[in-house]
């Protein structure tokens, strides 16, 4: 099975397609468990986490017939292991990463022995953040150095890299072209803050499985390695 990052800003029904091959890889496990529907663990760390698990669950419900097991809390607040028992597939959705994270980081293992074991993981902006070894944070600055936009009216804070759950092995930014976020991952990865970086656009999926790297969307996906003489990019297009 696969891990799903939206890189955000697919929440309509419009969106459905890109989250199409994470139902379908959770309905076949249902089917290979004898269940006519795949069970889906939906879970939404945010000060409106209801509304947010609602809209997720829409999405996906568009994009294939699943029953939602949905865990709404608002930010910081721990989840249980409960909110992943006896599932086929795992959604994550947005929110501030701190408290995405926080909320998550008691489940951490759980998380990683279940997609080993074939359930697939969707993270979308920060759900799909927080997958990496090394999750980034919210910060925009490294050393001091602006390295992503900030609001002129408050001072920017330094980035942070946080323990994610491990899914995926390299830093993962998201909102990308949209919000002007490949600076800092560039920073981040020519300062030796990440190894590397795999940057998702809006409305732009990246699925990690066994036959390697596949990209849906209207986006794409920017890759960041550091090299002799600093980093090399390069994207990797729907």
């Amino acid at each position: 099975m696969s891990v799903h990052l939206v890189g955000g800003g697919a929440l309509t029904v419009a969106d459905a397609p890109l989250y199409a091959p994470f139902v379908a890889e959770a309905a076949a496990r249902a089917r290979a468990a004898g269940r006519s529907r795949p069970r889906v663990a939906v879970v939404s760390i945010h000060p409106e986490g209801e509304a947010r698990a609602g809209v997720l669950v829409d999405v996906l419900g568009a994009a294939g017939e699943f029953d939602p097991h949905v865990t709404a809390a608002r930010g910081g607040e721990p989840i249980a292991l409960s909110a992943l028992a006896e599932v086929d597939g795992i959604a994550v959705g947005g929110g501030i990463v701190e408290e995405v994270r926080a909320g998550l980081e008691p489940v951490f293992g759980e998380l990683r022995r279940q997609v080993a074991a074939g359930v697939p993981y969707l993270g979308v902006s920060a759900g799909a953040m927080i997958a990496a070894e090394g999750s980034l944070a919210s910060g925009s600055r490294i050393d001091g150095v602006v390295v992503a936009p900030e609001d002129p009216a408050e001072p920017g804070f330094e980035l942070e890299i946080e323990s994610g759950i491990g899914l995926v092995d390299v830093a993962i930014e998201v909102h990308v072209a949209e919000r002007g976020m490949l600076s800092r991952l560039v920073t981040a990865v020519e300062s030796g803050l990440v190894d590397g970086g795999l940057g998702i656009d809006e409305r732009t999926v990246l699925i990690v499985g066994e036959g390697g790297l596949r990209v849906e969307g209207s986006g794409s996906v920017w890759r960041v390695l550091p090299t002799d003489g600093g980093v090399l990019v390069s994207t990797i297009g729907a």
